[in-house]
């Protein structure tokens, strides 16, 4: 037996029931993590994705993490293979995915094993384990589940077999398509979520099914809050409190996606592409009811050019991809530099190069927004932070891309396209909208290319406006929009590009310090380490150490004010996930070592011996490794 809290088998064999735990008193934790973790194609997303609604739905503050396998169907019960996810649920507001689980409900054995191998569990977590396989047919199976329990309870885990498949089976043919709704009944029991609540979420979640498929789920569901009031020997209370405004619970592409129709482009053209892909599968469902549309290119290259057309015709337009999708685009983007027309590019960065890691995190596109592509093309590059920040975000791409005739690319990430987490329901602005369209007739001798001597920027022309006919070229060209290849000309539409990301830079606010103005480091990041760093920061000065954050949102052209920020720092170290060589490797020193991007650009601009944790794993980067590289940075000379 792996544990003394699990069901006595005999009873079960019978068919009777293990003693009823009794009136189990709920211990009360600011926060827990738990994981639901199976194989493709069970539900395990769904049910924490529920296990969210419902907890935020009581007040808690709530973040997910999908853990998803970088093949599309790998095979069933391998520890390659685990899909799933992770939730984090608060007394206070949660902005990152945390550190180690705590509670973990397992579909079978090998897909927990996967999970204890990455290091992603708290020493002596609980692990509620289907317990179906000890009973096969298959005794390859069974010796596998045995020696993976032997393994589990000699790592110090606490294992409690679950009858996951017998106790569904007697409400559904298939359990397998039912344990989902089962365990999310069992984890509300665990967590002391109230019923009505999650009946209510289980209606949300299959709307759009027969009214059987709903109430079959319900029944599901309060099975398995029954089972676990009756069979389990622990109970959890994460105290909550009622939102005072009215709260949106999505994900960050989702929260894009409401973003772009927020922000009044109506055009999004696509091609698929992990992880960047919900985004437009829910535009498609909603753009067409407010007059925007979702066009579906043959190719990325395709998606890229539509995107431009439809710009240049007078939409501010947006096109939605990921790191290989970006590159493809490239010489497209290079068009829209030239000719000087809107556009708005969201890349959701994963894993890379190539194929790489399509369903995994990473930072490591922010090079290639800033300058990939060929010759001298500026574009605007801002990052998202946040979920909420995902929303609002497109609606200051738009206004920069319309306002300066720019491209402007928006960086988000694989953690933060899947990750949920509430915000309060934006309250809609005209101000969000652009003005309606100058089409008045231009006035005579009117240049398409007029640039401002201090701004770099010129009125944008519509076609078949009257009197703005020109042709539109990626050649150089000059003010006429005239083919020219001499130098001064050339010089001059290059000084006329840049000034705009001058111009936009005068506007921006400093960004402001998370914690003192000053003291012994500063900890620099960008994009979805926002969270983990501040947890970090907070941990680290309740031990009395001196540091504080500083986190980018405009990183082309930089804010102003970083320079004398870091100044009032005795050290500066950066957070990113991605690469960096580390000293510690024989061959790396000072003269050769590498730097992820934004430790790279911060270097180079302000002189400054900049450190940094750079991770490259394909997880979120955790606040406790965060902590642990500030302390680690502190000793240093001492």
């Amino acid at each position: 037996m792996s544990d003394t809290a699990q069901l006595d088998r005999k009873k079960q064999a019978k068919g009777g029931k293990a003693p009823p735990a009794g009136a189990k008193p709920a211990v009360t934790l600011p926060e827990h993590i738990v994981e639901v973790i199976s194989d493709s194609g069970e539900g395990a997303q769904r049910c924490g994705q529920a296990l969210a609604g419902i907890a935020a739905r009581s007040g808690n503050g709530i973040w997910t993490v999908e853990i998803i396998p970088a093949e599309i169907q790998p095979p069933a019960r391998s520890v390659a293979g685990a899909s799933g996810i992770r939730i984090r649920i608060g007394a206070k507001e949660v902005t990152n995915g945390g550190d180690e689980t705590d509670l973990v409900v397992a579909f079978n054995e090998q897909v927990i094993l996967g999970r204890v191998r990455a290091g992603e569990l708290k020493p002596g977590a609980t692990i509620l384990l289907e317990n179906a396989w000890r009973d096969s047919r298959d005794a390859s199976i069974v010796k596998s589940f045995n020696e993976a329990v032997a393994a589990l309870a000699k790592g110090g885990f606490r294992v409690i077999e679950i009858p996951l498949e017998r106790e569904c089976r007697s409400l559904m043919s298939d359990a397998r398509r039912g344990k989902n709704m089962f365990v999310l009944g069992m984890l509300c029991s665990i967590y002391s979520l109230d019923l009505q609540l999650a009946r209510d979420q289980v209606a949300l979640t299959f709307g759009k099914k027969d009214r059987a498929i709903i109430d079959t789920n319900i029944k599901l569901l309060e099975a398995g809050f029954a089972w676990g009031e009756a069979n389990l020997d622990f109970k959890y209370v994460i105290p909550a409190e009622k939102r005072k405004v009215a709260q949106v619970v999505t994900n960050g592409n989702v929260a894009i996606a409401l973003g772009v129709v927020a922000s009044g482009m109506d055009i999004c053209a696509m091609y698929p592409i992990t992880p960047a892909t919900s985004a437009s599968h829910y535009l498609s469902d909603c753009f067409e009811k407010v007059g925007g549309l979702v066009h579906q290119a043959e190719d990325e290259i395709a998606a890229c050019a539509f995107a431009i057309g439809a710009s240049y015709a007078g939409r501010c337009a947006v096109t939605i991809t990921s790191g290989p999708g970006y590159s493809l685009k490239q010489e497209g983007l290079g068009l829209a530099v030239m000719a000087e027309i809107p556009l708005v590019v969201v890349n959701v960065q994963r894993g890379g190069p190539s194929t790489g890691l399509p369903t995994k995190v990473e930072q490591s596109d922010l090079l290639a927004a800033m300058y990939g592509g060929h010759g001298d093309a500026p574009k605007v590059v801002m990052a998202v932070s946040g979920i909420e920040d995902c929303f609002y975000s497109m609606i200051t791409a738009r206004k920069i891309a319309e306002t300066f005739n720019m491209v402007v690319v928006v960086l988000s990430d694989a953690s933060l396209s899947t990750a949920q987490a509430p915000f309060p329901r934006p309250a809609f602005s005209e101000d969000w909208l652009a003005p309606p369209l100058d089409q008045s007739p231009l006035p005579e001798g009117a240049k398409p290319y007029d640039w401002d001597a201090v701004t770099g920027i010129a009125r944008r022309f519509v076609p078949g406006q009257p009197g703005g006919m020109h042709t539109v070229t990626g050649l150089a060209h000059d003010r006429w929009s005239k083919v020219a290849y001499d130098p001064a000309t050339n010089e001059e539409g290059m000084r006329a590009r840049s000034l705009k990301l001058a111009a936009l830079q005068k506007s921006l606010k400093a960004p402001s310090v998370f914690g003192d103005p000053e003291g012994d480091l500063l900890v620099v990041g960008w994009g979805s380490s926002k969270g983990a760093i501040e947890e970090a920061v907070e941990r680290v000065r309740a031990e009395g150490l001196k540091v504080s954050s500083m986190h980018l949102r405009f990183i082309q052209p930089l804010p102003p004010g970083i320079g004398e920020i870091m100044k009032r720092f005795r050290k500066v170290m950066t957070v990113e996930n991605a690469w960096g060589d580390q000293l510690q490797d024989q061959l790396i020193d000072s003269d050769n070592r590498r730097y992820p991007g934004l430790t790279m650009i911060l270097r180079s601009r302000y002189l400054v011996d900049i450190d940094c944790l750079s991770e490259a794993r394909g997880q979120p980067i955790k606040p406790s490794n965060v902590a642990k590289a500030i302390r680690a940075k502190l000793q240093e000379g001492k």
